[in-house]
């Protein structure tokens, strides 16, 4: 017994010894570099361009493809109007009516052209929330240090500091090695079907192709995550695919005195029953591929035992995923989520309907497709008479880009020249974007935004009080301006 205990006593000793060697070797995966003296920007300049924009409610609508066309129309003028220089050396085109596209044309014909994506349009405000606003929704007020208004975050925040990056550039006498297109689709908040779709089958009928996209996606946090006391800039490399699918019960209708002694049954009863199956039997759940590369990156960054156990995944794995579907976000980044999102059945408190529908949405993590989703929903229902069909408006998840190719490397450079002190990392993005329609058009796709949220920020995203801090917009400026810059080294 004793020499049981012993041997115990040296395994547990030899694990921990493992464990605290793994952890305290592990090195940072972070970028050395020499720090960048940003760009000097205008503020004042700059930010009233950026409150004119985000006075005009370029909204766009489903039905109504001219809906509030004259904001739109009063959107390019503003952009001619205030980036003359930029003007006067792109080339501008107006694609399926409202979207534009800039070409800046590179002095190597050879070099591989790249995209910088931002979205015109901006989500409606929701009904009877108007009054909540500290400052009206439309209104671009600057105050307090704040541009407030819709779009001020998403996106024109983005829109109008590439333009002007490139105004900046243009009036020092730049001029890029590679061709650069500036892409604005205008119903990313729809789907981006009339503006980002048409703008790809344009450039694959030309046969543009591109080294990489830059799109709207991932942030500067702080705060978010455990363990980081630094913000982490958390570059997209892929975005998870949309899916919802039309759950139709089917049951032979009767008066509610007489219910079959069998709840599932009924239409309502069978669909509860399945839906309630889909919550209990979701898509696995694991730290596999992007998300093991993104917390490996960021372990050597962390403090306390969650830099312990994100640095010895080999041992902790179980653990960690655990705690991690135990959160919303986190649980979102690592597995294909399960959402019931509509419910339909009966008209009459004393009728048993014949009929009950559902619609189930699912957000695809990458390497998960549409059919083997639908697979699964066919085995957990396991009801012949339930009926299953795909809704239209699905995408695939989209490919992942890779992290050491030229593009992410030059914007974690970028970001690390500018600020030392953020830990970069690659994310997954688990909303849409627009760039999604460029997978065929580039070889890589990234999403990323230099905007700076905090826990307290994100219910501002879609929602109420949007705003950007005129400091972090210069941000935003000086980011594109330095990553331009850097993307024409000489050849």
């Amino acid at each position: 017994m004793r020499k049981l205990f012993a041997l115990l006593g040296i395994a547990v000793l030899a694990l921990t010894v493992a464990v605290g060697a793994k952890t305290l070797l592990t090195p940072s995966r972070q970028l050395a570099v020499a720090p960048a003296t940003p760009v000097q920007v205008d503020v004042a300049a700059a930010t009233a361009r950026l409150s004119a924009a985000v006075r005009l409610k370029t909204i766009a609508s489903v039905d109504d493809v001219d809906a509030n066309a004259t904001e739109f129309g009063a959107l390019h003028t503003l952009l001619q109007t205030s980036f003359p220089k930029a003007h006067e050396v792109l080339k501008r085109e107006v694609v399926a009516k409202y979207g534009l596209v800039y070409t800046w044309t590179g002095s190597d014909p050879k070099a591989a052209a790249i995209g910088l994506m931002a979205h015109q349009d901006v989500v409606p405000i929701a009904p009877g929330t108007e009054g909540d606003w500290q400052q009206p929704p439309f209104s671009g007020v600057v105050r307090d240090g704040f541009v407030w208004g819709r779009g001020s975050w998403d996106d024109k925040g983005n829109l109008m500091s590439i333009m002007e990056a490139v105004e900046l550039l243009v009036a020092s006498g730049f001029q890029p090695r590679q061709t650069i297109y500036l892409i604005f689709g205008q119903d990313e908040e729809i789907s981006g079907m009339r503006g980002a779709a048409q703008i790809a089958k344009l450039f694959k009928e030309r046969g543009i192709h591109l080294q990489f996209v830059l799109d709207e996606g991932l942030l500067i946090t702080d705060g978010l995550l455990a363990g980081l006391s630094k913000p982490a800039a958390l570059i997209g490399v892929a975005e998870k695919g949309y899916l919802s699918l039309q759950l139709t019960a089917n049951a032979t209708p009767g008066h509610s005195s007489m219910p079959p002694p069998q709840p599932e049954a009924t239409a309502i009863g069978m669909m509860t029953a399945a839906l309630a199956r889909l919550e209990d039997q979701q898509m696995p759940l694991a730290v596999r591929g992007l998300s093991r590369e993104m917390f490996e990156t960021l372990a050597p960054e962390m403090s306390g035992m969650n830099r312990v156990f994100l640095s010895n995944m080999w041992l902790f794995k179980p653990v960690i995923e655990q705690q991690l579907k135990k959160v919303a976000s986190t649980n979102a980044t690592l597995r294909t989520t399960t959402a019931l999102t509509v419910f339909n059945a009966g008209n009459a408190d004393n009728v048993l309907p014949g009929r009950a529908k559902a619609t189930v949405n699912f957000r695809l993590l990458p390497g998960d497709t549409s059919d083997a989703l639908i697979a699964h929903v066919g085995e957990v229902v396991e009801n012949p008479a339930i009926t299953i069909e795909k809704v239209p408006g699905f995408s695939e998840a989209s490919k992942v880009a890779a992290t050491d190719a030229a593009g992410f490397q030059l914007i974690n450079r970028t970001l690390r020249q500018l600020h030392p002190d953020v830990i970069v990392a690659p994310g997954l993005m688990i909303a849409a974007t627009d760039s999604r329609y460029f997978d065929g058009v580039a070889d890589n796709v990234y999403k990323f935004s230099p905007v700076r949220a905090k826990p307290e920020d994100l219910k501002r995203f879609h929602g109420t009080n949007e705003r950007i801090s005129t400091d972090n917009y210069v941000e935003l400026i000086q980011f594109y301006h330095q990553l331009i810059s850097n993307s024409a080294p000489a050849p």
